[in-house]
């Protein structure tokens, strides 16, 4: 048997996948930046090879993708992460139509046309409100861990407003609303609106159709689930596996091209 890799290097983690022939997703890994992007592309791949349970020598061929793709040296292609996120988000959920990426320092809304490619997309790469970074803030405020933000700020009862649309200011805000008694649930209800807000703005310039399919780490969290549904007013697709989109994406378009596939080759899924 041999295997293909994916690799994607964002600005806060990195994600590699690898698939076998059959294009199986058979091992996975995530890790936090370091300094070093090259360094980080090279552990997560190596952890995701252990995971596998395989040896670097029965992989062919690697793709790279993200935001630091050129940094994945070991990779024999780099494909833009619009490209990847698309493609992933098909393998997962073929139904798809909109994709929402939010990760950490952008949001993406990408249009998928019926046989799988990229209609349009749209992204805001400028500014870090409605993104990952934008929790962070909250976080960092708060003390509370990234894990905790969703379940807490469902527990609002009378949410408060974000006025502020700038990551920078996000925290002082927050810090204001926690002075005057307000409580954190109802601060960090009002941070996930904003983010919510500005998500699905950016995704009605490619057009909302469904099925609507929902990529990123920040995917995981629960609130923001919730939000973008009664947003869009339909039921979203999230993956457990929807962190990984981007590599996923990445590691199709390599296992393509290493054996000779058209874009009809099947869907990668999870291995047993």
């Amino acid at each position: 048997m041999k295997y293909v890799g994916g690799v994607d290097v964002g600005s806060t983690q990195t994600k590699a996948v690898i698939l076998d022939e059959d294009g199986r997703l058979v091992g996975r890994a995530l890790l936090d930046m370091e300094t070093s992007m090259i360094t980080v592309a090279q552990d997560a791949f190596d952890a995701a090879l252990e995971n596998a349970g395989i040896d670097q020598a029965r992989v062919v061929r690697v793709a790279g993708t993200g935001y630091g793709r050129y940094n994945v040296s070991f990779g024999h292609e780099q494909v833009t992460e619009i490209t990847c996120h698309a493609r992933g988000a098909v393998s997962l959920f073929p139904g798809t139509r909109t994709v929402i990426d939010i990760g950490g320092q952008d949001t993406k809304a990408i249009s998928v046309k019926p046989d799988g490619q990229v209609g349009d997309f749209t992204m805001n790469d400028k500014c870090a409100a409605g993104t990952g970074r934008f929790l962070g803030a909250a976080s960092y405020a708060l003390e509370l861990p990234l894990s905790e933000l969703g379940a807490l700020a469902l527990r609002s009862q009378n949410p408060v407003r974000i006025t502020t649309t700038c990551t920078v200011f996000a925290e002082s805000e927050i810090i204001s609303h926690l002075a005057k008694g307000i409580l954190p649930e109802d601060v960090l209800m009002g941070v996930h609106q904003a983010i919510t807000s500005r998500c699905v703005s950016l995704a009605r310039r490619v057009g909302i159709q469904p099925e609507v399919t929902f990529t990123g780490g920040v995917s995981r969290n629960i609130a923001m689930v919730k939000l973008l549904e009664e947003a869009v007013g339909m039921k979203i697709n999230v993956s457990p596996d929807a962190h990984f989109c981007g590599a996923l994406g990445a590691a199709l378009f390599a296992r393509e091209h290493a054996f000779g596939l058209g874009v009809e080759a099947p869907a990668a899924v999870a291995a047993p």
